[in-house]
């Protein structure tokens, strides 16, 4: 590897970690207007989200491409509709986790976060087809036993997890189908969104219950911020995913629950107690599993890849 690739690695890994960063320690930013109800921040996060996409795609000059492919998805049904509900999939995780961190629910957010990527490779094994590997295989078993001691022993299913897990997972199996950059897909996304964003937050205004006043400016300010608050990580994760490989990415995603659950226990109290601990170590142990299982130190005791060298031998 020569300096300049050496330089775009260190770019790239900094810009990726920073992303990563900022998502773990956005459930600080979220409490800070935790009075104002999750669904007008969520509406407000959409506006300011579109307009900021915007800006940044008309300072990045990309505004001309930024047509050109809405034009050429409003011409292709297939991708239109995947794109769709990729835009409510996206609502949906952004109005789970706004409601989880305003309800004292981090640390079901962050086992949220914690188990979306083995969501995601279940969805592409039943969704593309996709095989796993016998590590793999173990990672899943491991997640599972994980979030089943939490259901038998607090009676539920811990739903917060499971829907942030899932939404995000079939986001991202979305979004993979339709094959959009980062920047386009997410302005394209909120632009869907943000007609019923906007009649909302004009509806809230009428009725004179909006949050979004001159007399609260911070209010005010902090619900632009919203916009802002998306937009810059997603930036950031642009900028590294283009310059470092994804096994590092799937190094790096594990940083921002891994904050999440430090706010959650030794910031806002919230109970972690010795069943969570005992749950999070299956589903940690299933994570570096799961991230080692196309590694050549697992790769060498995957059972079924001795049998066929033995086989073939």
């Amino acid at each position: 590897m020569n300096e300049n690739q050496t330089r775009e690695q260190v770019a790239g890994v900094a810009a990726g970690a920073g992303a990563y960063i900022l998502w773990g320690f956005l459930p600080l930013y979220w409490k800070l207007i935790n009075h104002v109800p999750s669904e007008e921040i969520l509406a407000h996060r959409m506006v300011w989200s579109f307009v900021l996409m915007l800006i940044v795609l008309a300072v990045l000059r990309r505004l001309k491409k930024f047509t050109r492919e809405l034009r050429e998805l409003l011409a292709n049904r297939k991708k239109l509709i995947g794109l769709v509900f990729a835009a409510i999939f996206i609502t949906l995780n952004w109005y789970t986790y706004i409601w989880a961190v305003n309800n004292n629910h981090v640390v079901d957010a962050s086992l949220g976060y914690y188990i979306n990527p083995l969501v995601s490779v279940l969805l592409g094994v039943l969704v593309l087809k996709e095989r796993l590997s016998f590590w793999q295989i173990i990672s899943f078993i491991l997640a599972a036993v994980g979030v089943l001691i939490l259901t038998i022993h607090y009676g539920s299913v811990p739903w917060v997890a499971i829907s942030l897990a899932l939404s995000f997972g079939l986001y991202g199996l979305l979004k993979k189908l339709t094959a959009l950059g980062a920047l386009t897909g997410l302005t394209i996304e909120t632009l869907f969104i943000t007609p019923v964003a906007l009649l909302y937050v004009s509806m809230l205004g009428v009725n004179g219950s909006s949050s979004f006043q001159l007399a609260d400016p911070l209010t005010t300010l902090l619900l632009v911020g919203a916009g802002i608050a998306t937009a810059v990580p997603l930036l950031l994760f642009a900028t590294g995913a283009n310059r470092i490989s994804l096994s590092m990415i799937g190094f790096l995603q594990y940083i921002a629950p891994t904050i999440m659950l430090i706010l959650g226990v030794f910031l806002y109290n919230e109970v972690f107690s010795q069943v969570h601990l005992t749950a999070f170590v299956f589903i940690w142990i299933a994570l570096s599993i799961f991230t080692l299982s196309n590694t050549r130190l697992l790769a060498r005791f995957d059972p079924r890849l001795t049998k066929a060298k033995s086989y073939n031998g």
